[in-house]
């Protein structure tokens, strides 16, 4: 079964459940997304680094097999829901 893919997909459900609930509406707006682009770009770099040289290895049955780079998939979607999550969560508060 696999696992991961299956959190991943929940933790990205809630994310845009969170973000309607909250009515803090951070995924429409554009600085998220190239604050998104510059997290991404060192998740790259380095989760790039560790995967390719096989300091962090993931066993295939629990995720979908879709790489990018060295990378899978799942860790791009799931640090995407955790980063936006805690923002929301921020700016929901912050008011």
């Amino acid at each position: 079964m696999k696992e991961y893919s299956i959190l991943v997909l929940i933790s990205l459900f809630f994310t845009f459940i969170l973000d309607n609930t909250l009515k803090t509406r951070i995924l429409k707006k554009p600085i998220f997304w190239l604050f998104m682009f510059i997290i991404f770009l060192f998740k790259f770099l380095v989760n790039g680094y560790l995967t390719g040289s096989g300091t962090v290895i993931y066993n295939p049955n629990f995720f979908i097999g879709v790489r990018i780079g060295s990378i899978p998939l799942e860790d791009f979607l799931f640090g995407f829901s955790m980063v936006s999550m805690s923002i929301i969560i921020w700016e929901y508060f912050k008011k």
